[in-house]
């Protein structure tokens, strides 16, 4: 078994590696800490499974899965995130992700969530199916939030965080011009005025 951990904090990623080594013991497990480095190390070797974190520096969360699923189709990539399942786990899943775990949860369900997707299963808890069926019901009324595309809604997260638009620029290595065009956009799909409205937002449903 060959195992990927792409995430940019070095504690987690030890950490992960220690449960991973208990219940794997003659897996190779290698480590990356940016997006640029997962999309290059899985592209060129192959993997029995890609552990992913949704918030790296690099690139959009969403758009790495898009990618590695297009690099890679028929490795699982479970995706590891500090964010609830609200926020992230429909839209990792429909962008290819075989599952979606909060870190909160990693060390009682990461083995079993592993054996799952190697096994060519997506590993889907009871609340994320919830979250998945309400997606496709076209009555349902969404939040204004859900009607965003996967990139503005990571323009949107930064922005609800109190990120600068050249911070942001860096973060997901765009140019000013194009992220002042989403935050554009973002404004006007919510009909919002401004980063404090956003902000406002975000905090009373829970997105920050």
């Amino acid at each position: 078994m060959k195992i990927l951990i792409a995430d940019d904090h070095s504690v987690v990623r030890k950490g992960l590696r220690l449960i991973l080594a208990e219940a794997y013991p003659n897996a190779v497990i290698q480590e990356v800490g940016d997006a640029v480095d997962l999309l290059k190390k899985a592209s060129k070797e192959t993997w029995t499974v890609i552990i992913s974190d949704i918030s790296m520096p690099g690139r959009s969360g969403v758009e790495t899965i898009k990618e590695l699923k297009e690099l890679v189709p028929k490795t699982p990539v479970l995706i590891l995130s500090v964010h609830a399942a609200e926020e992230y786990a429909v839209r990792t899943i429909k962008a290819g992700a075989s599952g979606y775990l909060t870190k909160d949860s990693a060390p009682d369900e990461l083995v079993k969530a592993v054996e799952t997707v190697v096994g060519g299963r997506r590993y889907i808890t009871a609340d994320i199916a919830e979250l998945l069926a309400d997606s496709y019901n076209e009555n349902l009324d969404k939040d204004i939030h859900q009607h965003l595309s996967d990139r503005e809604f990571e323009v949107f997260k930064l922005l609800s965080a109190g990120n600068s638009i050249s911070d942001m620029a860096n973060t997901l290595s765009l140019s000013v011009n194009t992220i002042s065009t989403y935050r554009a956009r973002i404004l006007e799909k919510m009909h919002m005025h401004n980063n404090t409205e956003l902000i406002k937002y975000a905090i009373e449903h829970k997105l920050v």
